[in-house]
């Protein structure tokens, strides 16, 4: 809703034309994109520009699920399209149930938690009975990890084997992480993950184990 909305849309979607064509792009909207409270409208504007709120796909026998996580933190203004993600959630858990899954991974903004799975409720996890609630299914169901942002801050911890991975900020940083990403690799027995800097990524490049696994995957 501010003025400066759609030029940065724009400016975002002329630097994503520079990616490698054989990347693809996978978006999970988060606050900035949906409000801390989102509607109808928000989400709908979103879903114009960059699709889906909320979706799931398949690559090499490893399930994937994106979440809108802004309708479990507060969908006061939008009830009913919680309900429909709930639902729709249930359904996908079921078929990854019964699918032989290497692995199933969670992408959402809001971490389910940053270090510990019953710590209080502050701006930067969901509400405690949500919480519990959601780790309650995702455990069932054997999901492996849960990837999240939000936090502009490295954080993370562990539920009855499942892993809550926070990742710091490309851009604005309020901790003492370096501008950065994390890459991820995905092996038939686990998923391996490290966060570098920027800096590191320019002048050393990815580490030698994680290429090694990316090699015997090919």
């Amino acid at each position: 809703g501010t003025q400066w909305r759609k030029n940065q849309e724009q400016d975002l979607k002329n630097v994503l034309k520079n990616t490698d064509q054989d990347i693809p792009l996978v978006f999970v909207s988060g606050n900035h994109d949906l409000g801390n409270t989102p509607t109808r409208e928000t989400i709908d504007s979103y879903c114009k520009n960059w699709g889906d709120d909320y979706f799931s796909f398949w690559v090499g026998g490893v399930f994937f699920l994106v979440l809108n996580s802004q309708l479990y933190f507060d969908s006061s203004k939008c009830p009913e399209l919680k309900q429909a993600q709930d639902a729709w959630l249930n359904e996908q858990l079921a078929v990854a149930e019964k699918q032989k899954c290497k692995h199933i991974i969670v992408f959402q903004h809001i971490p389910l938690f940053l270090r510990e799975p019953d710590e209080d409720h502050d701006y930067f996890n969901f509400d405690k009975s949500v919480r519990q609630e959601i780790m309650a299914k995702f455990h069932k169901a054997g999901v492996k990890a849960v990837f999240s942002g939000h936090y502009h801050r490295n954080a993370g911890g562990s539920y009855k084997g499942l892993e809550m991975v926070v990742s710091s900020a490309i851009g604005c940083q309020l901790g003492e992480d370096a501008h950065g990403l994390r890459v991820v690799v995905v092996t038939d027995e686990k998923v391996v993950h490290r966060y570098y800097s920027l800096n590191e990524l320019s002048s050393q490049g990815i580490e030698k184990e994680l290429l090694d696994m990316l090699a015997k995957k090919n």
